[in-house]
C-alpha cells in the first residue's frame, strides 16, 4: 500500500513563506515523478510543480521566481518551498507522484493566503 503523507499548509499574509513536505512510503519501486497539483475553489486542479528522477523540475508559469521544488531521494521526500505567496496561491495542495506507471495522491494540505 503506497502513501503519500504531506504537511506544510496553513495560513499565511500575502508575502510571506510555507514549506510543504510529502512523504512516500509502502513501496520499494522506484519514484519517476513527485510534485504537487493544487486545486483553488471553483477552479480545476492544475500541476504547481514536480520533479522527475532525471532531477528536471517543472513549474506552472505562476508560480516562477517564487515556489522551488526538491526531494531527498533517500527519505522519498518532496519539498515545495513557497515564497512571496500571493491570494491567487489559495488551494488545497495535493502531493503526486507517479510510480511504477501509476499515480498516487496525498490528502491534501490546505494553504491559505489572506491579509
Amino acid at each position: 500500500q503506497v502513501q503519500l503523507v504531506e504537511s506544510g499548509g496553513g495560513l499565511v499574509q500575502p508575502g510571506g513563506s510555507l514549506r510543504l513536505y510529502c512523504a512516500a512510503s509502502g513501496s520499494s519501486s522506484s519514484i519517476y515523478r513527485m510534485g504537487w497539483y493544487r486545486q483553488a475553489p471553483g477552479q480545476q486542479r492544475e500541476s504547481v510543480a514536480y520533479i522527475l528522477s532525471s532531477s528536471t523540475t517543472t513549474y506552472v508559469d505562476s508560480v516562477k521566481g517564487r515556489f522551488t521544488i526538491s526531494r531527498d531521494n533517500a527519505k522519498n521526500t518532496v519539498y515545495l518551498q513557497m515564497n512571496s505567496l500571493k491570494p491567487e496561491d489559495t488551494a488545497v495542495y495535493y502531493c503526486h507522484v507517479v510510480m511504477g506507471g501509476r499515480n498516487y495522491w496525498g490528502q491534501g494540505t490546505q494553504v491559505t493566503v489572506s491579509s
